[in-house]
């Protein structure tokens, strides 16, 4: 939930158009992507390399 609500605050800004925009857009989608990437990798991956490494043990 907290990745979702950071990720739309940065939606604005991947999409202005305004003063500054060259500076922000890429730094926004580079955010957004951090973001969405970070939530993935704990979400999916982490919980199966627990579960393959806790396997081993036993």
């Amino acid at each position: 939930m907290t990745a979702l609500v950071a990720t739309l605050g940065f939606v604005p800004m991947a999409f202005n158009v305004g003063a500054g925009a060259d500076v922000q857009r890429p730094l926004a989608t580079l955010v957004i992507g951090g973001i969405v990437s970070s939530t993935l990798l704990t979400l999916l991956v982490l919980p199966v390399l627990y579960r393959w490494l806790h396997r081993r043990d036993n």
